[in-house]
């Protein structure tokens, strides 16, 4: 079970890391869905946690169509997550002599669509060249898509991309139980896993879990305080949350 927590300062993923999330995404105007955060925050983060780092790539909040000039300034973004990278490489060089530690993994979460709510191959396949062996998961821009399961299909084609984050296309993922048991069930034999985000919190993610089969969970306002996104990540909040990924049974 992977629990990925939505980080905006290098608080927020100090906290996390310390409540035991297994993976953070960076990311910054949460409010408007996520966009792609400063380079400092990226660099200063990757050197304080050692847990992955999954970078967003959204260069505007308008819409998951982008134009030449939004595709250029990601393929800009994603370069400088690959820069940052071998910075924080270098400086784990001096640092493991002194107390053995090594730099997290990091990646990118990105999505692009055409206007007829299908991903964009076009722009897929440009922004996957450059990431390299990055990490890549395509984020929530696949509720978007007119048909979640031809999307995945589609999604499953590409190599790189590793996760789908997906709330099945509800604006709360337990209310899409259904529609994400069966993207599981479809992917049972893809390298694309489904990470479900949205609604879910301690106490129900242990029949979620249950009901739909999904391995990897993606939350922001489940780990902060009463003001949800408004709020910093709560250490306690995090450790409620693996908690109850830890309570999942599977039915008899």
């Amino acid at each position: 079970m992977i629990l990925e927590v939505i980080a905006t300062t290098l608080t927020d993923a100090a906290k996390a890391e310390a409540g035991g999330a297994d993976r953070i995404e960076l990311a910054t105007a949460l409010a408007e869905g996520g966009l792609t955060p400063s380079w400092g925050l990226v660099e200063r983060t990757a050197l304080t946690v050692s847990i992955p780092i999954q970078v967003m790539i959204r260069p505007h909040s308008r819409s998951f169509v982008y134009d030449v000039a939004d595709v250029l300034t990601m393929l800009a973004d994603i370069r400088a997550v690959r820069a940052i990278r071998e910075r924080v490489r270098d400086e784990a060089k001096k640092r493991r002599a002194a107390d053995g530690g090594e730099p997290p993994a990091f990646g990118i979460a990105l999505g692009c669509l055409t206007r007829a709510g299908r991903i964009d191959e076009t722009v897929l396949q440009r922004l996957l060249e450059e990431a390299g062996d990055l990490d890549v998961t395509f984020h929530r821009a696949f509720d978007e898509t007119a048909d979640l399961e031809e999307a995945y299909k589609t999604l499953s084609r590409y190599p790189g991309v590793r996760r789908v984050l997906t709330s099945g296309g509800k604006p709360s993922a337990p209310d899409s139980a259904v529609q994400l048991r069966r993207l599981v069930e479809l992917g049972a034999d893809s390298h694309v896993q489904i990470m479900a985000g949205g609604g879910l919190t301690p106490e129900t993610l242990p029949v979620f879990l249950r009901d739909t089969g999904v391995r990897e969970v993606h939350v922001g306002k489940a780990a902060r305080g009463a003001r949800g996104l408004a709020d910093p990540v709560l250490s306690g909040r995090v450790r409620a949350l693996k908690r109850a990924m830890g309570e999942t049974r599977t039915p008899p």
